[in-house]
């Protein structure tokens, strides 16, 4: 029976080791320059998996090595302070070999580049809205205070710069092919979390703070988004499309969506006041 356990031990990690170098995951396509990300990953998994494959085979081993036999007796050493520190040192060199990769990927992560351009991503439940910048290229204030039917993303009525802001509201983020974006990430109920696989890209998005990270789409198509923090009843439903085109494709895609001014009659309020 021993003998077929351990077998069995080292049938799974040949399989988990098949499964992995041919999964599909190799072929998902890549929307943005973030190779250090599939590097960072593939660094985990070596890491991980060379110690899930010493683990289970030393389990095999000793499995077959102290297996059953007429007349052997069992040593109990329930201390070995050798085999402690060994265990401790291996185990922290482990950990060190995967954080220290994550801080440099995290680093390269929230180092926007000046020219990148803003989009703002708002979670509420169950959707996706979007803001990008008018013509002036700022973005307008905001705060939770102000968020009503009328205005669902709480863009100050008084704030001049927040008129032309383009609100998209429970539908498509288009984005132009091969330049960079700033993503702001708020959320104006719960925690949600912005996920886009393709490019991978992912981040929280928590009430009363703005988090914010970049890529550059490097691949046109559409790419679904997703939440992955779980955000009520209606969480598997808050899923959105970002579209990668063109400049062209961009620009006149633009030209169709209705500015914060144009949708809102707070704006019309605030502009008579002045």
């Amino acid at each position: 029976m021993a003998i077929a356990v351990a077998l069995a031990l080292v049938l799974i990690v040949i399989g988990s080791v098949a499964f992995h170098l041919l999964s599909p995951w190799w072929l998902t396509p890549i929307a943005s320059n973030w190779r250090y990300i599939d590097d960072t990953i593939v660094l985990t998994f070596w890491i991980t998996g060379a110690g899930f494959i010493i683990v289970i085979l030393f389990m095999a081993f000793c499995l077959f090595r102290f297996r059953h036999k007429e007349g052997r007796q069992a040593a109990y050493e329930p201390e070995n302070r050798g085999v402690e520190i060994w265990l401790a040192m291996v185990t922290a060199m482990g950990v060190v070999a995967l954080l220290a990769p994550g801080l440099l990927v995290w680093s390269q992560f929230i180092t926007v580049p000046k020219d990148a351009a803003e989009v703002e991503v708002v979670g509420q439940q169950w959707q996706w809205s979007f803001r990008l910048p008018g013509r002036d290229g700022k973005l307008g204030v905001s705060d939770t205070k102000f968020v009503d039917s009328d205005n669902p993303l709480g863009l100050n009525p008084d704030d001049p710069n927040g008129r032309d802001d383009v609100v998209i509201v429970g539908a498509d983020l288009h984005l132009p092919l091969g330049k960079p974006v700033k993503v702001l990430l708020r959320s104006i109920d719960v925690v949600h979390d912005f996920y886009v696989p393709e490019f991978r890209a992912k981040m929280d998005s928590v009430p009363g703070l703005v988090s914010y990270f970049w890529f550059i789409p490097t691949r046109a198509g559409t790419f679904e988004s997703l939440c992955a923090a779980f955000c009520g009843v209606g969480h598997p439903q808050m899923r959105a499309n970002v579209v990668v085109e063109s400049e062209d494709g961009f620009q006149e895609w633009l030209r169709k969506q209705h500015t914060f001014a144009q949708s809102s009659p707070q704006t019309t309020k605030a502009a008579a006041r002045r």
